[in-house]
């Protein structure tokens, strides 16, 4: 068994190792060809085990991997430090001017994407004869439903695009991903009578924070609207009066002085104090989200704290050393999402099922985004070709595999972890690389 220091020296060491070919070879974007060289990786190391099985190589990176737990190496260590370091260059005066149509996507969209896809899925499993129930069904719709705010804001950085469009795609990859786990930890709660829901969402203290009451609700009676709203209100507005506290001490320290090492130390304090903080405190049986929390602190930071508490060197050298933090992180992310391929135990047999449920995502997709625009009369808000735009640049990422790994064993978490991972992957390489071209397609070239 490998130590935590091997562990992650082998993840560094792989991770500069690929970037250094696909930089000199294959010159994918950065993040597009960690994962291809990974997931390439992975199927060599099977191939040779198959050839060569006596060089043990196969056993050294399984064993390896299988230390790590995805869920909680994403959920409880990299996504706060990822989230902050994305909010810090999100402009919060483009954001307020589309709240409504990004405040509507994030919300009614994505829990109209959770029945669409979990209807066609259930349909579409009984097609094939893998049968599951309708509920479950929905559980694979809330996980795959939510774009992946990580995976969207490292992909934006590789396309040129109308600001004001870039805006809307990167806030509500911010925001859908706190409705989409409330909905998903709701789902599992009926799914399984409460009791697995509670010890799932304890486990992994998903995006939306723990939902203990919640789920113990749903095990003795069923979820009422009172429930959610409590939940709503106790996870995504604590957890954004939290960060916009935590945001305004850091914002009045940072202003007091002027040391960028210094000021950078206070970020780093902020995002791991807050998200820390987030899992203490507990209100009705709720935590806050520590998530929402650490982007509500990041568009403070990013915004009010760039303006009026640093200086020029100090507001370079900090947004530099988060970028590269954003940078290493990603990079182990998506190294580790190829990687995954070896320990998951994905099967063979439900294939064709996760190449129909490509296109049935994509087009709930297309419904997520444009009901909402319609019904609250935001069409006119947006540059022509948002649609397409924001319907392919919905990029799916390690949230959902992360989601999906956290699921009870059961006998349909085989079909739905296979389901999510092929998704996810499609969904990076073949959205992440085409991107670019959707957007010189639909959109005006002269906002470009």
């Amino acid at each position: 068994m490998l130590t935590l220091f091997e562990i992650a020296a082998l993840l560094l060491v792989l991770s500069a190792v690929l970037s250094f070919i696909n930089r000199a070879y294959l010159k994918l974007p950065h993040t597009i060809g960690l994962l291809v060289m990974a997931l390439l990786a992975s199927f060599g190391v099977m191939i040779l085990h198959a050839v060569a099985p006596g060089l043990r190589i196969y056993e050294t990176l399984t064993g390896a991997v299988g230390q790590i737990d995805f869920n909680e190496t994403l959920m409880k260590g990299m996504l706060g430090f990822l989230l902050f370091a994305g909010a810090l260059h999100v402009d919060i005066t483009k954001l307020k001017q589309a709240k409504w149509a990004i405040g509507a996507m994030a919300t009614f969209g994505v829990v109209l994407s959770t029945f669409i896809v979990g209807t066609g899925f259930f349909y579409l499993a009984k097609l094939f004869g893998a049968d599951i129930p309708y509920i479950w069904a929905l559980v694979f719709g809330a996980l795959i439903s939510p774009t992946d705010p990580v995976a969207v804001l490292s992909i934006l950085k590789t396309v040129k695009m109308p600001k004001s469009l870039e805006t809307k795609i990167a806030g509500e990859s911010l925001f859908n991903d706190g409705v989409g786990v409330v909905v998903f930890t709701l789902i599992v709660a009926i799914a399984t009578g409460g009791a697995s829901a509670h010890a799932l969402v304890t486990d992994t203290t998903l995006l939306a924070g723990p939902v203990q009451a919640a789920t113990a609700t749903a095990g003795s009676a069923s979820v009422g609207v009172l429930d959610v709203v409590e939940l709503f209100l106790v996870d995504a507005v604590g957890g954004a009066i939290l960060g916009g506290i935590a945001g305004y001490v850091a914002f009045l320290m940072m202003k007091k002085i002027d040391d960028p090492a210094i000021e950078i130390l206070i970020s780093l304090a902020l995002v791991a104090g807050a998200y820390a903080l987030c899992y203490r405190i507990d209100i009705l049986g709720h935590h806050l989200s520590g998530p929402i929390a650490v982007v509500i602190a990041g568009l403070m930071i990013g915004n009010q704290g760039a303006a009026f508490a640093m200086s020029e060197k100090t507001r370079e050298t900090l947004f530099g050393f988060w970028h590269m933090i954003d940078e290493i992180l990603n990079s182990v992310l998506f190294l580790l999402i190829g990687l995954e391929i070896l320990v998951l135990g994905l099967n063979p047999s439900f294939g064709l099922i996760t190449l129909i449920a490509i296109p049935l995502v994509l087009l709930a997709r297309l419904t997520a985004v444009s009901v909402p625009m319609r019904l609250i009369g935001a069409f006119k808000e947006f540059t022509k070709g948002a649609i397409p735009v924001l319907t392919w640049g919905g990029v799916r990422g390690g949230i959902s595999v992360a989601l999906a790994l956290s699921l009870p064993d059961t006998d349909y978490k085989p079909l739905i972890l296979t389901a999510t991972y092929g998704i996810v992957v499609f969904s990076i390489i073949v959205q992440g690389l085409t991107i670019k071209k959707v957007v010189q397609k639909a959109v005006d070239p002269t906002l470009l």
